[in-house]
C-alpha cells in the first residue's frame, strides 16, 4: 500500500497501522482459528503464579493475536493485499504498590515466566521513585467466560477474489457516473484477546471489525480544479453482513443515510455525482447559521469536543505532553452544576453498544463493560475512568474504559463510545430541516481543528445544502464552522428521535506515549444547532 493511501485511511500515519508478522509456530499464516483456550489458561496461570511468587499482590496476563487484512484498489487495479498477524503476551503486575510491564512475542512457558519476573523487577524498581501507591479498585474474578462479537460472517473467510470483484464493480460504477478517479479499500481486523488476572478471571474475546470505504475524485478539465469525497460508510463491529446492501433513506432527495448496512456501490455512484456538483456549487457567504448535522458529520465533533476532554488522564494533566489538557476540570464537575449543554443534551459513555467499534463484553482490566451518563440534561456529571483511578472521582467500581492496542502495549484508560441520546419525541430529519428558516445541512466528517484544551474548534464536512424558509435550495461549498465546545452544545435546541440514530467513528484513536490507537464508535441521531459562526475556507483575509 502507498503511504498517502496509508494516511489517507488512518488520518494517524502509517506507522500506526504497521505491525510484526509474529504468527504462532505452524499456524496458516491469516487463518482467523483462535489459540485453544485450554493452551491459553495454562500459560496465563504460569504467568500469574511466576509474578506472585515474586511478590506481585495483583497481576494480570493479555494473550493476544491480532491479525488485519487489507484490501487496496484504484479504477480498474488492484494496488495491493495485505495481511498482517501480530501474536504475544503481556503481563502486567502490582509490585509494592507500583505498576510493572512487560511482554514478549515468544510464547512459550519459560518466555512468559520470564515476563512475569521482569514485569516485577520493573514494577520495584519504580516504588523506589514513585510515592503515591496506586489505589486499585476491586473487581470480583468473573472465572471462565467468553464473548465473540456477533458476526452474520466472518470476512476475513470471504474470499480475496470475491473482495476485489466487489471493490472493482463499486469502481467501475463510480467511473460512469463520472469519477474521475477513485480509491476504494476493505479495512478488517480481528482481535483475538485472552485476558487472566489474580483476581479469578478467565475472559477470552474474539472482536471483529470491518471499513468499507472510497475516495471518489472529480476534475473539471477546463479549469483544472477537483473536489473530491469521501465514503459515507463507518468502521463498525460487524462481519462481512454491513457491506450487503440496503435500501438507502433518502432525506428531501439528496443524501442516502446508512445504518446496520451499507451499499457501497449505490453510495459511490452518488459520491461520483455530488462530487461533480460540489464543483458548480456557490460558495458559502460567511455568517450566523442553523445548522443540522447529520450522524455521519456529528460523531467527529462529539469524538473531539466531548470524549477527549472527558478523558479522566486528560483532566488531570497526564496527557498533556502529547495531546493537551481539558477544560473540563475538576472543579467544573464537582460544582454539579457546570452547562456543557442544553437540557436537550445528554451523553453517555459505554462499550457495549451492538455494532460498535468498541463493543466488548470486559475491558483490558476484565471489568465488565456498561454504560454510564458523561453530560445529563446539559450538566457535567463524569468522566471516563480505570481501576486506578476511580477513587479520585470517589468512586469505587471502575467504568470499564480500559485497552491495549496489542500484547506488547500496557493497557490505560482510553475512550469508549460516547454518544448523544437521541431526542425523547418523534422529530424526523425532514421535519427539523422544515422549521429552519436559514441553515446548513452538513454531512460527512471533514478537515478539524481544535486546541489542546479541546475548546475553541473548527470543523468542515463533504457535502453542504443551505436550507432556506424550510427547504433545501442547493449545495454549498468551502463550509466551515467555529465555536467553542460549551458554546456549542448549548445552542443545540432539537434532536431527531431515535429512528434516525447510525454511527460513526474511526480506527485511529491515538493516545499515549508511546503513542497507541483505539478503535471507537459514536452515535447520535441529525441534531440542530442554532446561530453557529460559519465561514468561507476558500476566501483570504
Amino acid at each position: 500500500m502507498e503511504r498517502r493511501d496509508f494516511l489517507r485511511l488512518s488520518g494517524f500515519g502509517v506507522g500506526a497501522l504497521v505491525v510484526p508478522v509474529l504468527g504462532r509456530p505452524g499456524a496458516l499464516f491469516g487463518a482467523t482459528t483462535p489459540v485453544p483456550t485450554a493452551d491459553k489458561k495454562a500459560l496465563a496461570d504460569l504467568a500469574l503464579e511466576a509474578a506472585r511468587s515474586r511478590g506481585a499482590t495483583y497481576a494480570d496476563v493479555r494473550i493476544g493475536r491480532y491479525l488485519n487484512q487489507f484490501v487496496v484498489t484504484r479504477e480498474d487495479k488492484v494496488e495491493n493485499l495485505v495481511n498482517t498477524e501480530s501474536y504475544g503476551v503481556g503481563v502486567r503486575v502490582l509490585a509494592d504498590g507500583t505498576w510493572g510491564f512487560a511482554a514478549t512475542s515468544l510464547v512459550d512457558p519459560d518466555s512468559v515466566a520470564r515476563a512475569a519476573a521482569q514485569a516485577v523487577a520493573i514494577a520495584k524498581a519504580n516504588a523506589k521513585v514513585q510515592l503515591e501507591p496506586v489505589q486499585l479498585a476491586p473487581v470480583g474474578g468473573v472465572g471462565e467466560v467468553s464473548w465473540a462479537t456477533p458476526i452474520e460472517k466472518n470476512a476475513f473467510e470471504v474470499p480475496i477474489s470475491e473482495k476485489v470483484e466487489m471493490l472493482m464493480d463499486v469502481n467501475a460504477a463510480a467511473m460512469a457516473a463520472g469519477a474521475s478517479f477513485i480509491n476504494s479499500i476493505f479495512f478488517l481486523v480481528n482481535e483475538q484477546k485472552y485476558f487472566a488476572s489474580t483476581d479469578g478471571s478467565y475472559v477470552d474475546q474474539d472482536v471483529h471489525r470491518i471499513w468499507p470505504t472510497f475516495t471518489v475524485t472529480v476534475v473539471d478539465p477546463e479549469s483544472g480544479k477537483f473536489k473530491t469525497r469521501d465514503a459515507l460508510s463507518s468502521p463498525m463491529g460487524m462481519g462481512w453482513e454491513y457491506v450487503n446492501a440496503s435500501p438507502g433513506g433518502k432525506v428531501l432527495g439528496v443524501v442516502t443515510r446508512y445504518g446496520s448496512r451499507y451499499d457501497m456501490k449505490e453510495d459511490a455512484i452518488f459520491a461520483a455525482r455530488q462530487t461533480r456538483e460540489i464543483l458548480g456549487a456557490k460558495s458559502v457567504e460567511p455568517g450566523k447559521y442553523d445548522l443540522v448535522l447529520d450522524p455521519s458529520h456529528l460523531w467527529l465533533t462529539i469524538h473531539e469536543s466531548v470524549g477527549h476532554p472527558l478523558e479522566l488522564d486528560r483532566v488531570l494533566g497526564y496527557e498533556a505532553n502529547y495531546a493537551g489538557t481539558s477544560f473540563a476540570t475538576l472543579d467544573k464537575w464537582r460544582s454539579k452544576s457546570f452547562d456543557y449543554g442544553s437540557e436537550k443534551v445528554n451523553l453517555v459513555a459505554d462499550k457495549t453498544q451492538p455494532g460498535s467499534l468498541g463493543c466488548v463484553a470486559y475491558d483490558d482490566e476484565g471489568v465488565k463493560c456498561r454504560e454510564w451518563d458523561l453530560v445529563k440534561d446539559g450538566i457535567l456529571v463524569n468522566y471516563q475512568a480505570t481501576r486506578d483511578q476511580v477513587h479520585i472521582l470517589g468512586e469505587k467500581e471502575s467504568h470499564g474504559c480500559c485497552y491495549a492496542d496489542g500484547w506488547d502495549s500496557v493497557q490505560f484508560q482510553r475512550m469508549p463510545n460516547v454518544s448523544l441520546r437521541p431526542g425523547p419525541e418523534p422529530l424526523s430529519v425532514d421535519e427539523m430541516i422544515r422549521g429552519v428558516e436559514k441553515g446548513i445541512y452538513i454531512i460527512g466528517d471533514g478537515s478539524y481543528s481544535i486546541d489542546q484544551q479541546r475548546y475553541n474548534f473548527q470543523f468542515g464536512g463533504q457535502l453542504f445544502y443551505a436550507i432556506e424558509n424550510g427547504e433545501i435550495s442547493g449545495m454549498l461549498r468551502d463550509v466551515a464552522y467555529q465555536s467553542n465546545t460549551q458554546e456549542f452544545w448549548n445552542s443545540c435546541v432539537a434532536i431527531c428521535d431515535g429512528k434516525d440514530y447510525r454511527l460513526g467513528g474511526s480506527f485511529f484513536d491515538g493516545k499515549g506515549q508511546p503513542g497507541q490507537i483505539s478503535a471507537v464508535s459514536h452515535g447520535c441521531s441529525t441534531t440542530r444547532f442554532d446561530g453557529i459562526n460559519v465561514i468561507n475556507t476558500e476566501r483570504k483575509l
